[in-house]
């Protein structure tokens, strides 16, 4: 029975090892060397990059650059295309003078950081209760219906991928997601807040990101400004007093 057990076991773990796409991230806390993504690929900050990892080097005390990892980590993943090789983390690593595995504990832990590849524009759906309430698992179902893939995929013409993020702070509008743009590299990257989604305007946020269009951000309820009530106010609507007067000589 034991010896059963065992193999299956070990069946198992040869399974997941083996199959061609993991998922992102903390589920990701192991790596293998592909033509892709080994040590031995040669990877370094852009010119551009090594001025702004100097800059955020700067914020820390000159014995505590070990602290700028997880910045100098989201300057490499925005260089990288929106994911993290294992040469990009030995080279911030080496920026930072601290052993790799050091850099490895920081990047299997946050689930920012992408371990495989991520499409130009990364949704993300939130996942967490306020949004599940109001329909995320409906706004996750319409994004990989509408563009064929599963979670964590990439489109055939790598432009999308879809994840799942845990709470990003926007309970208030929910439900939510956010996207993250690697379409224009380090330079032009954004990371934006689409609130008060539907199954239907998630798909055609897709659809202006496909055609090059930067829909706005926000709340995508007209009814709502910002994270106000549906609406618009219903109590408090008095006059605001004006503020104490400050200048004793015309007092």
């Amino acid at each position: 029975m034991l010896a059963r057990l065992a193999s299956n076991r070990l069946h198992e773990i040869r399974r997941i090892f083996s199959q061609p796409t993991r998922s992102f991230s903390t589920a990701l806390n192991y790596h293998l060397d592909s033509p892709d993504n080994n040590p031995d690929l040669p990877w370094e900050f852009n010119e551009a990059n090594k001025q702004k990892a100097k800059e955020i080097i700067s914020h820390y005390p000159s014995n505590y650059k070990q602290s700028a990892v997880i910045p100098l980590l989201d300057l490499a993943q925005q260089q990288h295309g929106g994911w993290l090789p294992v040469s990009a983390m030995n080279a911030v690593a080496k920026v930072i003078e601290v052993a790799p595995i050091r850099v490895y504990e920081v990047a299997t832990f946050y689930s920012m950081f992408n371990r495989t590849k991520v499409g130009k524009y990364h949704l993300l759906v939130c996942g967490t209760t306020p949004c599940m309430i109001r329909g995320s698992r409906d706004i996750e179902a319409a994004l990989l219906n509408h563009l064929g893939v599963k979670r964590n995929e990439v489109t055939k013409d790598g432009l999308f991928s879809v994840g799942e993020m845990e709470c990003m702070g926007s309970c208030v509008n929910a439900p939510m997601i956010t996207v993250a743009d690697y379409s224009n590299g380090s330079e032009g990257y954004t990371y934006n807040y689409y609130e008060d989604v539907t199954p239907e305007r998630v798909v055609e946020i897709v659809e202006k990101l496909r055609k090059g269009e930067k829909p706005p951000h926000g709340t995508q309820n007209p009814k709502r400004i910002m994270c106000g009530p549906e609406g618009g106010n219903t109590t408090l609507l008095c006059e605001p007093k004006p503020p104490p007067c400050r200048d004793l000589d015309a007092c």
